[in-house]
């Protein structure tokens, strides 16, 4: 291929995925995936490669579906596709980590032959079961598990395999559009490739796809030798479910590669906080593609120099039938472990720990669920919340931000119109983010009743509670966060950081995010600084 070619495809292919994940978000019923971009999108080469992924998504959801197409393939290799099918799975394993997330993929046909696949996650608020948290004492108990079928077959909806997800779930409306609209932004991603093929007199995807990963593929490889010979740990302990969770991590940057062993990291547990091991490929990979490669498209070629490893049957390699439905509550934990791998290779470039885990309750009625006219209101909405990220090299960390996740915030009028529940306050929590001369992000204070004063359910997979954001070289902690509840005569009930509560009629759920961790004493912080958080109130002291 010529080179003016091949930049105008790879320019096209990058607008064509995130277009891909534009329609997924318009279309998509669900509030996660609408509002806060909880999904992926990335289109894939004959052989299951992912060529380029929408910059719109989660790396949970980007980096576990590049390994799933093949997984789709060989169940369902191409000589047994026809125009018109679509593939579907929740699987765990075969997907993104918990039955919440759908993965959809569709073949490319030009001339009847498969030339490519779209691929799409989102993120469903409920699958039937105990719903989303970490309760579940195996995978049976946390909801509908598809394995990986037929979507539509020839273009004809799979009718059963749509009554048994309606018939097994709390909301089958949104469940059906979410799937409707996953079917949506693959379509809409291959009109658009056939549309580039056609104008770039391209007949298929193997020549510009052998390019682009073998670019980039030899790009990271030169990122990564520039580092040189490097055998490094780090470890962290984290809340876990009933008893703290270490994640210890080895990093060897060797020849060319990346090498991940979390060896000596805690065991599976008990509870729906185990990670399977896509999921933490995901978020260990996405830790060293933060900080080296960062400009090299995230493909397979590039991920495909790290490599990761997990003991089987560890908290970071559970098998089925474990629960695995607050994997995120560990897993996206594993970047901060990575990234403190890599402050003993590239100590200028790394931040410090941060609140990292989304703080993402589930709402639903409870057992009242009353409206003000005495009619039964059933409701279920996952809002996204989010601590501060730990302080950088030179700057501050960043208050209430979705990282590693980039999973963003939903609107309190959005949490608003779409269940009975009021937010009386979310606002930024001063002095949460740990103090030094460069400060960590903030958390934030939410507030939250029912409109009608019902009790109501609210199931929590947050961390950093017991074991907060550690500074760096003299920097203080982050502010650990705290869930509890006010009743009217004022008294608080201190809720634990993982499980499932009921918050009872006429009180006020509280929750305070932590914040993340802060670098180098606070001593030598400049007094302009000082002063600048005093007057916007970020510090009260």
């Amino acid at each position: 291929m010529k080179e003016l070619q091949v930049q105008l495809a790879w320019n096209r292919l990058l607008a064509i995925v995130e277009e891909q994940a534009q329609v997924l978000m318009r279309t998509a019923f669900s509030t996660v995936v609408r509002e806060a971009g909880d999904l992926s999108a990335g289109v894939f080469d004959v052989n299951g490669e992912m060529l380029a992924q929408a910059v719109t998504g989660t790396p949970g959801h980007v980096n576990s579906m590049a390994e799933a197409v093949k997984k789709f393939l060989a169940k369902y290799p191409i000589p047994k596709l026809e125009p018109g099918d679509v593939l579907l799975t929740n699987d765990p394993w075969d997907g993104t980590g918990h039955l919440n997330d759908f993965t959809v993929v569709t073949p490319v046909f030009l001339s009847y032959e498969i030339i490519g696949f779209f691929a799409s996650t989102s993120h469903i608020a409920d699958v039937g079961g105990r719903g989303f948290g970490p309760d579940a004492n195996d995978l049976f108990e946390e909801g509908l598990r598809v394995p990986i079928s037929y979507l539509l077959e020839k273009g004809k909806p799979n009718e059963t395999l749509m009554e048994l997800i309606k018939a097994n779930v709390r909301d089958p409306l949104v469940a059906e559009g979410d799937l409707y609209s996953l079917i949506a932004c693959n379509e809409a991603g291959s009109v658009e490739l056939l549309e580039m093929l056609d104008d770039l007199d391209l007949r298929d995807l193997e020549e510009l796809g052998k390019v682009i990963l073998h670019r980039s593929k030899n790009a990271m490889r030169a990122e990564i030798e520039r580092l040189g010979h490097n055998d490094v740990q780090y470890e962290m302990v984290i809340d876990g479910y009933e008893e703290p969770a270490l994640i210890r991590c080895r990093m060897v940057i060797d020849q060319g590669f990346v090498e991940l062993d979390f060896s000596g990291s805690s065991s599976a547990s008990p509870k729906g906080i185990n990670v399977p091991f896509p999921y933490t490929v995901a978020y260990a990979s996405f830790g060293v593609r933060c900080l080296i490669g960062n400009e090299i498209p995230n493909n397979s070629g590039s991920l495909s120099l790290i490599r990761v490893s997990a003991p089987e049957s560890s908290l970071l390699n559970a098998k089925f039938p474990r629960a695995v439905s607050a994997r995120h509550s560990i897993g996206q934990m594993l970047p901060d472990v990575v990234i403190g791998c890599l402050h003993q290779v590239m100590p200028d470039k790394v931040p410090c720990e941060g609140a990292s885990c989304i703080w993402n309750p589930v709402f639903m009625n409870g057992i009242e669920g009353k409206t003000d006219n005495g009619r039964n209101y059933r409701f279920i909405i996952n809002p996204i919340f989010n601590g501060g990220t730990g302080a950088r090299p030179f700057k501050d960390g960043m208050s209430t931000t979705a990282f590693p996740s980039g999973v963003r915030t939903t609107s309190t009028e959005v949490n608003e119109a779409t269940s009975p529940l009021i937010f009386w306050k979310k606002e930024f929590r001063p002095n949460s983010g740990g103090k030094g001369r460069f400060r960590g992000g903030l958390g934030q204070t939410i507030e939250i009743s029912h409109r009608y004063g019902s009790d109501f359910v609210m199931s929590k997979m947050f961390d950093r509670i017991i074991h907060p954001a550690r500074g760096r070289d003299g920097g203080d902690a982050g502010e650990p966060g705290r869930v509890a509840y006010v009743s009217p005569e004022g008294e608080v009930t201190e809720l634990l950081g993982k499980g499932r509560d009921v918050i009872p009629a006429g009180c006020r759920l509280v929750m305070d995010t932590p914040g993340g961790g802060g670098l180098e004493p606070s001593e030598s912080r400049s007094k302009a600084m000082l002063q600048l958080d005093r007057v916007n109130g970020l510090v009260d002291d």
